[in-house]
């Protein structure tokens, strides 16, 4: 055996996973706010692939990893899970296009390693121990290499096998192969539900105990203190007892605990999406203290979700903006008052929405519980529509001025932005209602709304693709909005992009929008392609769009150049590497329990998304001040910075000045874009 591309192989694994150290504390959410031929011996593969214990969980020093890992492969013959072989780590389903993609660095952390894939690849099925499948692996534009990602590329493409059960992909004549994944049409089942109970331990004001919290995940319902949630105050009016009111419940916006309104109120939105787009998918045993009571647990959320919003909405219509809260580890640590910011249009908008849909998605589901509730909630969009039209222009930007230190991400929208959450409100009060009042505002703002498609307009996007669906929506103006959609999608970064395989790891949004939250855009790209599907875009080659969404999926599992399944500790699942650390209050850095898996007692809890690669990372501008602080070190931590785009991340959770919030803070608005992508492939 190569001991020295083994040892190549292992090190590569180290140097990406033994980083991260530092401080701790709270945050926020975005920049505003803190920033082949001869045949191997089938009883050479190993059977499984390494889980929690594996180089990617440990804190074990890199130096002897790599040499105990050395020394056990070449003792035994197996073939070692390489970083240059990545894959879908949960699996594929059996219709989808499944394609390993081979890697060869030659930019950014890990160009002074290399991979020349061997001229034989096999597809050994792991429960059998038999060779499936072989061929070779394909380069990928001649040799090129790819900017976002700096890596030469080889595709192996084994979307011929169909047959249920576990596999791997082998380089016969290096003696490698790729983590191992599944093939079967429920691979992506547990994986939405941990990914739909991350809401769960989300939940403000509500005790996470067993049995509905898993072992290490416990904690008492928090911020219900004096002075708290409950009796939650004016921010600007602190001493005053009588602006206070109860605001518990909702959900912990991020890696922070605030509440947002604008924000949680679209959270709402894109469930809601996620359930009528296929309800069939969504059971009632996610393990949640609602389940069991006949209704979809998805449901059940979203009703949690909506019990803080209602709180939130004055007599009047008019919905408070913000809700800043204490943090601390675990939540129920957390002792400091939380303080309300004041009404605001934007909020009162997107909340009109959100109620409206509510209403609109709850009536169907034919529960007399549930429709005396989307009555109401129909109720309070109509009223919010009401107060938002007399008073167009109501702002409030709070963690600024005055309002310092009153939450962290900015929510607040230009003038813009309230027309655009003005025209999605009226389409969904439209859904709701049925009312001409509201079809009609959206008709005068439909003139070119669906001609351009990316990422960045994907809530809105769906949004009007929606309307072009109900069955009262102007005929011309919804085949205008189809027409314009498809025509769009054969433009610009859509179907040439991947037709012409623009991206080697497939799922192409472009190096310029590999940003904060990168995750979320390749989610909503994702979506923007299965959109086609959802809402009966004519000429649309169903298979064609379900591989290119699901590629999208596939980068999120482990299709990346670190392969890394961008997911929280997933090794319940058997993966071979998921996210073992990521900026978040309870999670924190330097804590005994939940700082990182395989060195703190539990880690972090199963199934958040992080933000993913962000190339325009930076430590703390004070970092490269005359008197830095010390937990600044010698240099940014390279990577991410300095890296091409698609390698900006590291697995780290550490606070300012290092501010690891920018790659690794969860936040739910990535959440719930990849939630609702990757229902689209649970059956």
């Amino acid at each position: 055996m190569n001991t020295s591309k083994l040892l190549l192989t292992v090190t590569l694994s180290g140097l990406i996973t033994a980083c991260g150290g530092g401080g701790g504390g709270g945050g926020g959410s975005t920049p505003a706010s803190k920033a082949a031929s001869s045949a191997a011996p089938a009883s050479s593969v190993a059977p499984s692939s390494m889980g929690a214990s594996s180089l990617a969980a440990s804190s074990t020093p890199v130096a002897s990893s790599i040499a105990s890992v050395a020394a056990s492969s070449v003792a035994s013959g197996a073939p070692t899970i390489s970083a240059f072989i990545v894959v879908d780590q949960f699996g594929y389903l059996p219709d989808a296009k499944k394609i390993a993609v081979v890697r060869d660095p030659q930019t950014g952390y890990d160009a002074a390693l290399s991979f020349t894939p061997g001229a034989t690849y096999q597809l050994i099925n792991l429960d059998t121990n038999t060779v499936v499948l072989s061929g070779s692996a394909v380069s990928w534009k001649s040799g090129a290499t790819f900017e976002a990602a700096g890596d030469r590329a080889w595709w192996f493409d084994f979307s011929s096998v169909t047959t249920p059960g576990t596999y791997a992909v082998v380089d016969v004549e290096k003696n490698v192969r790729s983590p191992g994944f599944k093939i079967g049409a429920d691979i992506y089942k547990p994986v939405l539900k941990h990914a739909m109970r991350s809401f769960f331990y989300q939940r403000a004001g509500f005790a996470k105990q067993a049995p509905f919290a898993e072992t290490g995940w416990t904690d008492g319902a928090s911020h219900i203190g004096a002075g708290q949630d409950k009796n939650a105050r004016l921010f600007s009016d602190k001493n005053n007892a009588a602006t206070e009111k109860d605001l518990s419940g909702g959900w912990y916006d991020a890696g922070d605990y605030n509440k947002y309104t604008n924000w949680h109120a679209y959270y709402l939105v894109a469930l809601l999406h996620a359930y009528a787009e296929n309800p069939t998918v969504w059971t009632d045993d996610y393990n949640i203290p609602e389940s069991g009571n006949g209704i979809p647990d998805i449901i059940d959320e979203i009703k949690w979700g909506f019990d803080w919003l209602k709180k939130m909405q004055n007599a009047d219509g008019s919905v408070l903006s913000i809700l800043g809260l204490a943090h601390a580890s675990p939540p129920s640590a957390a002792t400091g008052p939380s303080y309300y910011g004041p009404a605001s249009t934007s909020a009162t908008l997107t909340s009109a929405g959100a109620f409206a849909l509510g209403s609109k998605i709850l009536t169907s589901l034919d529960n007399p519980e549930l429709n005396t509730y989307a009555a109401d909630l129909k109720s309070r969009a109509e009223k919010a529509w009401v107060w938002s039209v007399a008073n167009p222009n109501i702002t409030f930007r709070n963690n600024e001025g005055t309002s310092a230190g009153l939450g962290a991400g900015q929510q607040e929208v230009d003038d813009a932005g309230r027309a655009t959450k003005k025209t999605t409100a009226a389409i969904y009060l439209f859904a709701a209602t049925g009312a001409s009042t509201y079809r009609d505002h959206v008709d005068a703002n439909a003139n070119n709304a669906t001609n351009w498609v990316d990422v960045w307009g994907e809530p809105e996007l769906t949004a009007w693709l929606y309307y072009a669906n109900l069955p009262d929506a102007t005929s011309a103006i919804a085949n205008t909005l189809k027409s314009q959609y498809q025509s769009a999608f054969n433009a610009n970064h859509n179907w040439p992009a991947v037709r012409n395989g623009e991206d080697p790891y497939r799922a192409y949004i472009g190096t310029s929008n590999f940003t904060w939250g990168s995750n979320r855009t390749i989610s909503r790209k994702g979506l923007t392609f299965n959109n086609l599907i959802d809402y009966n875009i004519s000429g649309t080659d169903t298979a064609e769009v379900r591989n290119a969404a699901v590629a999208y999926l596939n980068y999120i599992h482990g299709v990346n150049p670190q392969g890394m399944v961008y997911l929280s500790n997933m090794y319940s699942l058997g993966v071979h590497r998921s996210v073992n650390e990521f900026y978040h209050s309870w999670f924190t850095n330097g804590s005994a329990l939940w700082d990182r898996v395989g060195s703190s007692t539990y880690g972090p809890a199963p199934g958040f998304l992080v933000g993913g690669p962000n190339p325009s990372y930076d430590w703390d501008g004070n970092c490269t001040s005359g008197s830095p602080n010390a937990g600044c070190g010698a240099a940014a931590p390279n990577p991410p910075k300095g890296q091409p785009a698609m390698k900006a991340y590291l697995d780290f959770n550490t606070s300012w000045p290092l501010n690891s919030w920018q790659i690794t803070e969860n936040h739910n608005d990535y959440q719930v874009a990849y939630i609702r992508l990757l229902s689209k492939f649970v059956n």
